[in-house]
């Protein structure tokens, strides 16, 4: 039987505010257990939550920039669930009226060589705060417990069922990760625990619209700890149908040392909460001279930008969604392009999206720590285009420039004057090589005056070899037809 994958994801992104959602406690990452935990994170008897307004900024941000609905009026509930880090009894969240309503996020999907656009709905974004968080080590068999993530302020992003595999599952997470991030609402550490995901997967035979029990993966801090979960979830699943059991709707964890998922718990419905409005919270009522306000103050959007690219930079649109996945990546091409000149700005995302990102991956860094800056690449451009140095030559310029990790602006010209990497352009020794190279290549030589004309790559070939690749194709070409021309 073929199988279908369907993949939901649940994202919880800690919002980027100095103080908790309902108390003024601070939200500092690596303060000492039970530092940052206040009477009301504690539920002390007595006190009152009171809404932070910048947790509903960012909220607004992100419902903005993914197209959404900002509900005008908002309800806070208590989701009632018992567990040793949650100091109320309860967790505040939003369930009936979520403050982001739909919405959808595009994004690129690499597959067979090939790249996709894909697009994400997304169901909703509420508001919550975080649990504590339990410690199972250095307690001699004992567990403790810190809360001081108690009340941290989150955004719990809830997409539809639209992906069909671990891979675009993983693509989805990368680019929410990078526009919460682009917004400015979430530092994005997933070591730290600020941006976690819950993958609900399930199974279906091809061509069934009823979808399948579903199973949920908690807090995947890692992309690729999400994609080996949800793969291994569906080998599971759909090798339990087919020895004639029965998926059951659970909670599970993985365990990246096994490359497992193991089971938790049951899975809880919402009827199992027992939600119900919270009494000591008043709606949140979002006036739209509020959303104007942030809608004013919000950063240039990656459609925004794709379309700028375009008409600034007579870019490809592929081009600008491949440069648009970040806003570190966007900002140090416009750096480049500003350096180099609007003349040079293909070649830029050119490099971008080929050079520069292979050895990314390969250093496994981001842009923003890239050894080499964009003036620095930009004056490696300019390079090539006033002939100094062949598109080839420029590959190992850059590769000395990442390995020399300086922040000299003059480093390109460095290393081609102390590798002795200049393009041979002087028109009486490119015609030394031609002539030795047409007279030892006497076959090659006869093949192209017989007609064939892919005979002359050969020839070219072993003219830039004689040269070290230092010979200036384009008239390395022109002669070596001139010549032949007469032969």
């Amino acid at each position: 039987m073929q199988w279908e994958v369907v993949i939901g994801l649940e994202t919880h992104a800690q919002l980027a505010t100095a103080s908790k959602i309902f108390s003024g406690a601070s939200t500092r990452f690596g303060a000492a257990p039970n530092t940052q935990a206040s009477p009301v994170d504690l539920a002390l008897p007595g006190v009152l939550p009171a809404l932070n307004k910048g947790a509903v900024e960012r909220a607004i941000r992100f419902g903005l920039a993914i197209g959404a609905t900002i509900a005008p009026r908002s309800v806070f509930a208590r989701k009632n669930y018992f567990y040793p880090d949650l100091p109320k009894g309860y967790q505040i969240s939003q369930f009936e009226i979520p403050v982001v309503q739909g919405g959808k996020i595009s994004f690129i999907l690499e597959k067979d060589g090939k790249a996709e656009i894909r697009t994400v709905q997304l169901t909703r974004a509420h508001l919550e705060e975080d649990a504590g968080k339990s410690l199972h080590e250095d307690y001699q068999g004992m567990t403790g417990i810190d809360l001081n993530r108690a009340g941290t302020p989150l955004l719990e992003i809830v997409t539809e069922p639209d992906m069909r595999s671990a891979a675009e599952a993983v693509a989805y997470a990368k680019a929410l990760h990078s526009l919460v991030m682009w917004l400015g609402i979430c530092d994005g550490n997933m070591q730290e625990g600020s941006f976690r995901c819950d993958a609900n997967v399930s199974v279906r035979p091809l061509g069934r619209q009823e979808l399948g029990t579903r199973c949920e993966i908690k807090n995947l801090n890692s992309f690729r700890f999400m994609e080996d979960a949800i793969n291994y979830e569906v080998r599971r699943q759909i090798e339990l149908i087919d020895d004639g059991g029965a998926v059951v709707q659970e909670t599970r964890l993985y365990d990246p040392d096994n490359k497992e998922t193991r089971s938790m718990r049951n899975k809880e419905d919402a009827q199992d909460y027992r939600y119900f409005p919270d009494p000591d919270l008043p709606p949140l009522v979002i006036a739209q001279e509020w959303i104007e306000h942030v809608r004013a103050n919000m950063p240039e959007l990656p459609d925004a930008m794709r379309e700028r690219f375009v008409s600034d930079y007579a870019l490809p649109g592929y081009d600008t969604v491949v440069l648009t996945q970040s806003k570190a990546m966007a900002s140090y091409f416009e750096a480049v392009v500003a350096a180099a000149g609007k003349e040079q700005a293909k070649a830029a995302a050119n490099w971008l999206m080929g050079d520069v990102a292979s050895t990314l991956n390969r250093a496994d860094i981001d842009i923003a720590a890239a050894p080499v800056s964009a003036v620095q690449l930009a004056l490696l451009l300019k390079r090539i285009a006033d002939g100094t140095i062949s598109s080839k030559i420029a590959k190992e310029v850059f590769a000395g420039m990442w390995e020399a990790q300086s922040d000299k602006d003059t480093l390109a010209d460095d290393i081609i004057d102390a590798r002795g990497l200049k393009q041979i352009s002087d028109s009486g020794a490119l015609e030394a090589i031609v002539d030795q190279v047409l007279a030892a290549n006497e076959k090659s030589v006869a093949e192209f005056l017989s007609g064939k004309e892919q005979a002359i790559n050969a020839l070219i070939g072993q003219a830039m070899k004689l040269s070290r690749g230092k010979a200036n194709p384009a008239q390395l070409t022109q002669l070596l037809r001139k010549k032949l021309g007469s032969c």
